[in-house]
């Protein structure tokens, strides 16, 4: 038989352990994936990610690699290919989204190191682009 005082102290750790949950597994649940009509063009701000997350699996399943041409977006289709310009140096780069990050108020999408080198984004770390999807894997 389990005692009084065991009791409470299991609902105390269990309430404790629900409060350090992430978000996502709270019941937040992420949007639907969105494969964005080929032409669509969206401009906000862009932030590059590399040695942290190099070698480590993307939320597509395939292995992260900081120098390739590839893109992380909230909510866009994996497989979107979308074209960046850098405004700043008008500088473009065609990268293909194949991973998610979490929804940051202002930033449209988190270019690999390797694009973000290619229209001069990594020195600043962030900066204004215009995105246009040039492929899109529902065909649109």
């Amino acid at each position: 038989m389990i005692r009084p005082p065991t009791v409470l102290a299991l609902a105390v750790l269990g309430l404790l352990l629900a409060g350090c949950a992430h978000p996502r597994s709270r019941g937040a649940p992420r949007p639907a994936p969105v494969a964005p009509p080929v032409g669509t063009v969206v401009e906000g701000v862009a932030s590059w990610y590399g040695p942290g997350f190099h070698g480590r699996r993307t939320a597509s399943g395939e292995v992260y690699d900081q120098d390739g041409l590839t893109a992380a977006h909230y909510d866009w289709a994996f497989g979107t290919r979308v074209e960046v310009t850098l405004l700043s140096t008008g500088r473009s780069v065609l990268v293909r989204v194949n991973d998610r990050f979490p929804p940051f108020k202002g930033r449209l999408i988190d270019l690999s190191r390797g694009a973000a080198r290619r229209i001069g984004l990594v020195g600043p770390g962030i900066g204004q682009v215009r995105v246009e999807v040039v492929e899109s894997p529902g065909g649109s």
